[in-house]
């Protein structure tokens, strides 16, 4: 299978995270395949090196460049802004501001937004200038956090067009975006990025299409009864946060009232759990026992400007969102002269057959390697998948065709919010749509998340 199957559920524009949970995953991860081929041999090729299995070098690089379109090859700060009760727990954050640090030329530092200053009409930190800023957290936040602490020189940052990513991505940060692409409109976006897009709606009441064309009378009446297909979602949500899924959970009231009272939220087409599921070995430590678990996958593209730097591999229940208790997994190039389906079925099958004395080893030195990289976000330590996803390099050209495309398809977005066309699905208060005013996108540098509910090959359907 030379492409890959499968759905994007939603787009991070405004402040997308696991860049750097990558490459610690695959430092971790390679080291587990390691040890796992010293216990018994595993007759498949795989490449945990690959330069798209680490995407915090494009990103590093776009903030690098970032600085010398404004800075030339002149010395300057990249400064790393997140709320302040995360500087501790976010690694990721930490060890981007370490990472610029060692360029020649570059300070990195992380900080919270009430720490820069104005000096001379300058934004500052402890008197240094500030030359770009990645900002972890999204426009709504950056308004509440303005009105807690009075925040002039972050907003004139904004204004001074400092902040990657560009606040003018926020109005088409939204989950509703998906139901322009879905709706009438479609003709207008990459006939790649329409086919794996959902079927979305706004969820209020109101007469729609539904997603094979029939016509719909009553949005919310319709959705309970289709609830097993469907899934509720807030329009601007993070964290698997408010999120409910057909079957999953299963009280179709329950969601439709949390979805009413919460209000801005969106009705979208279930994904099959099976295209989107591995089956993965796993300690059962209560029982003394290996056994395959059948786990749902997340595949983030992260992308720049028309360029993807790579990937994020999450795994575990419904959500996979790591701040709902899902974690990551290793992702693995197949260098070997087989299917992805083969593969996955040898490293199961060995992983089956080794005592569970030895594989518990592996998995106490994988934690061990977890907390020597200080590998946790906001719940405390990641979970780590014990194989790697397994992708082959011709994956990896469709998925840099497809990266191309969403970029290009973001930026159509933009340029019909801006003519007004999507104000019946922007709905932003306007303080903060006058932010994002300060600041158009138009293809300036910045860091773009696809979550893609993906399958290569080893799904359980197809295997």
């Amino acid at each position: 299978m030379k492409d890959f199957v499968g759905y994007h559920s939603e787009w991070n524009l405004g402040s997308p995270g696991g860049w750097d949970y990558q490459r610690i995953t695959q430092i971790i991860g390679k080291a587990v395949w390691l040890k796992l081929n010293e216990i018994r041999p595993i007759a498949v090729n795989l490449d945990f090196d690959h330069p798209l299995l680490f995407p915090i070098d494009g990103f590093v690089e776009m903030l690098l460049q970032a600085h010398r379109a404004r800075g030339g090859s002149n010395p300057g700060l990249i400064a790393v802004v997140a709320e302040e009760e995360t500087l501790e727990s976010v690694t990721e954050n930490r060890n981007l501001a370490e990472r610029l640090s060692a360029i020649d030329g570059i300070s990195g530092a992380l900080m919270a937004p009430q720490e820069l200053e104005l000096t001379n009409g300058q934004v500052c930190w402890k008197g240094q200038p500030v030359s770009v800023i990645f900002m972890d957290f999204n426009t709504d936040v950056l308004l509440a956090e303005h009105r807690k602490h009075n925040l002039p020189p972050l907003i004139q940052a904004v204004r001074e067009k400092r902040v990657i990513n560009p606040r003018g991505t926020e109005p088409i940060n939204v989950k509703s975006m998906f139901e322009v692409i879905t709706g009438p409109q479609s003709s207008r976006f990459h006939k790649d990025v329409v086919e794996r897009t959902p079927w979305t709606r706004q969820f209020y009441l109101r007469q729609t299409v539904g997603p094979n064309g029939e016509e719909i009378d009553d949005l919310i009446e319709w959705t309970r009864s289709h609830w097993d297909d469907l899934v509720l979602k807030p329009e601007r949500g993070y964290s698997g946060k408010g999120v409910k899924v057909g079957q999953v959970n299963k009280d179709a009231d329950e969601a439709v009232s949390l979805a009413l009272s919460q209000g801005n939220y969106i009705v979208q087409e279930k994904i099959p759990l099976d295209l989107w599921a591995e089956d993965i070995p796993t300690l059962n430590q209560e029982k003394d026992h290996i056994a395959l678990e059948r786990c749902q996958t997340d595949f983030r593209c992260l992308m720049g400007p028309n360029s993807l730097f790579g990937f994020l591999g999450r795994f575990g229940g419904v959500p996979t969102n790591v701040g709902s208790g899902g974690g990551v997994q290793p992702l693995a190039v197949l260098r070997s002269d087989m299917s992805v389906a083969e593969a996955v079925e040898r490293i199961n099958e060995a992983v089956l057959s080794m005592e569970y004395g030895d594989v518990l080893q592996v998995v106490e030195m994988q934690k061990k390697m977890a907390i020597e990289h200080k590998f946790t976000y906001l719940l405390g330590p990641i979970k780590i998948a014990l194989r790697p996803r397994v992708i082959t390099t011709d994956h990896l050209e469709s998925l840099k065709r497809y990266c191309v495309a969403i970029w290009s398809d973001c930026l159509t977005l933009e340029k019909m919010w801006l003519a007004g066309e999507l104000d019946d699905i922007v709905n932003i208060e306007e303080e903060e749509l006058e932010i994002a005013r300060m600041q158009p996108w138009g293809g300036t540098p910045a860091i773009l998340a696809s979550d893609g509910l993906f399958g290569f090959g080893s799904n359980p359907k197809t295997s």
